[in-house]
């Protein structure tokens, strides 16, 4: 049977749970049993049994076979470096971020989508249901409708006689958002397909540069090389064929002797501001801090885009059905009121 993949709130859970113990004292062993032990944990007791027999926290996690390759990388670096606390935070911070940034869009797009369905069904009405009633009073009236109004009944004939089809694209588009927001497994798998498609345009693109700068200030910090933190930031982007791309054409132009800022500022990963402070933190001997606040900064500016964007869609959603609403109903009245008008 297949491990089941931990979600991005599990993983941050176990990482900061597991920090916390081992600045307590408590061993490796003990505090992955005391985790696995907990109500609702989904931490193997397996886990503990592995440690227990002597492998390394990295080889045990990997093991389970429900962590990404990411977090096992990360953990075996920080047994290397002897910073594996610190590392463990690290990677809770990323992923309660993560977890933070998945919660907040599905939020945001409940409510806009329940609305939207609501105004296309009431479009749907006015086009199947009352066009018509306006076509036979129009018809008793010795006319009948014409231009938009005459597309408008079209359509709702059209509407009416692939109801059936509708109706079934429908109920499939609802069962595709629900699995999408039920199951971890089904929608890691669209986000894939999307990443791998549109992941490094826009606010993605910010996204992953605050990401791979939190990987350069971590992997600095802990001591390795710039060719390993850079490494690192690839393990951190390879889901991501368009940020991959660019990391490596970044290594190549490293490789070639270009300074990292000048490396990272041409394909894109920092901005100008992030690269004056990356290059004076280098010449002060802290460019690992100054990594840190940079990504942190990037981070920040990226969730305030994404803000922006998902407090567009609401009012966007409604201001479209609106005008749809309102452009049938005048195309239905206002021709009947000239012909009142005509005969009065």
């Amino acid at each position: 049977m297949k491990p089941t993949e931990f979600t991005q709130a599990q993983t941050a859970e176990f990482c900061r749970s597991l920090a916390l113990l081992l600045h307590g004292g408590l061993g490796l062993a003990d505090s992955a049993y005391l985790l696995s032990q907990e109500e609702n944990s989904s931490v193997p007791d397996s886990l503990g049994k592995w440690l227990d027999e002597g492998y390394p926290l990295s080889d045990a996690v990997e093991k389970t076979g429900g962590f990404s390759p990411y977090v096992c990388n990360m953990i075996r670096i920080g047994e290397q470096t002897g910073h594996l606390e610190e590392t463990l935070e690290s990677l809770a911070d990323y992923y309660e971020e993560n977890d933070r940034t998945i919660r907040q869009v599905k939020s945001a797009l409940a409510y806009p989508c329940m609305i939207l369905l609501l105004m296309l069904l009431v479009i749907a009405v006015l086009l199947i249901k009352v066009m018509p009633i306006f076509d036979s009073v129009y018809a008793s009236l010795g006319g009948r409708l014409t231009g938009i109004s005459a597309g408008l009944l079209y359509l709702g004939q059209a509407l009416q006689a692939g109801l059936p089809a509708l109706l079934a694209i429908l109920a499939a588009i609802l069962v595709l958002a629900v699995a999408i927001f039920r199951s971890h497994r089904f929608r890691n798998a669209v986000l894939g397909s999307w990443m791998r498609r549109f992941g490094d345009r826009g606010i993605a693109r910010k996204f992953n540069n605050a990401h791979l700068a939190g990987a350069l200030a971590m992997g600095l910090g802990s001591g390795l090389t710039l060719e390993m933190s850079i490494t690192l930031g690839r393990q951190l982007l390879q889901e991501n064929p368009g940020a991959a791309s660019r990391l490596d054409a970044c290594q190549q132009k490293l490789d070639a002797g270009v300074s990292l800022v000048t490396a990272l500022q041409e394909t894109d990963f920092l901005n100008p501001w992030a690269g004056r402070m990356l290059a004076a933190g280098i010449r002060g001997g802290n460019g690992e801090q100054v990594m840190e606040t940079a990504s942190k900064r990037m981070l920040e500016e990226a969730r305030q885009d994404l803000d922006d964007m998902l407090s567009r869609i609401e009012p966007t959603m409604v201001l479209l059905c609106s005008c749809l609403v309102g452009i049938i109903l005048l195309s239905a009245v206002l021709p009947l009121m000239h012909i009142l008008e005509v005969m009065g």
